[in-house]
């Protein structure tokens, strides 16, 4: 397992927010596992096969985490990733492993987990938008043409 340091997951944590700077920090520090595991989580299957295809196990478990799957969550535990198990559980509402974080020294991870948060909650008011909206439903049209096509 990969260890970051502070510095690198406040980077990431900018990045998240949108900071180009941060970005650039990240790749030209080599930590495109992290651009990727922001990709993933916003449902990138590129991205998400990239972290595999690596070896960053963690980040993987991390991005399912996130959405709930408790086999990920638990793999994280199991692999002494608790920073990230923790940050996943904050994301997913649970105050106590804000806590946690923070007693541990490790507010950089709450500082993803808000950016994490943020970046969702933009995603989702985009696709609920008028355009977002329009755009899912030629989406939705696309896939099913191919499925129709490919029987």
């Amino acid at each position: 397992m990969k260890v970051y340091s502070a510095y690198t997951i406040e980077q990431f944590g900018r990045y998240i927010l949108g900071d180009v700077q941060a970005f650039n920090w990240l790749v030209e520090n080599e930590y495109r596992e992290l651009l990727a595991t922001l990709d993933a989580i916003r449902d990138d299957k590129n991205a998400f096969k990239f972290l595999i295809e690596n070896k960053y196990f963690e980040l993987a478990a991390f991005v399912n985490a996130i959405w709930d799957d408790e086999k990920a969550f638990r793999f994280l535990i199991d692999r002494k990733a608790f920073d990230w198990a923790a940050t996943a559980n904050f994301i997913n509402g649970d105050d106590k492993a804000k806590e946690a974080l923070n007693r541990a020294g490790t507010a950089h991870f709450v500082a993803v987990g808000h950016a994490i948060l943020g970046r969702i909650q933009e995603d989702g008011d985009r696709n609920v938008s008028p355009m977002g909206t329009l755009k899912n439903m030629l989406n939705f049209r696309q896939a099913f043409r191919n499925l129709k096509n490919n029987n």
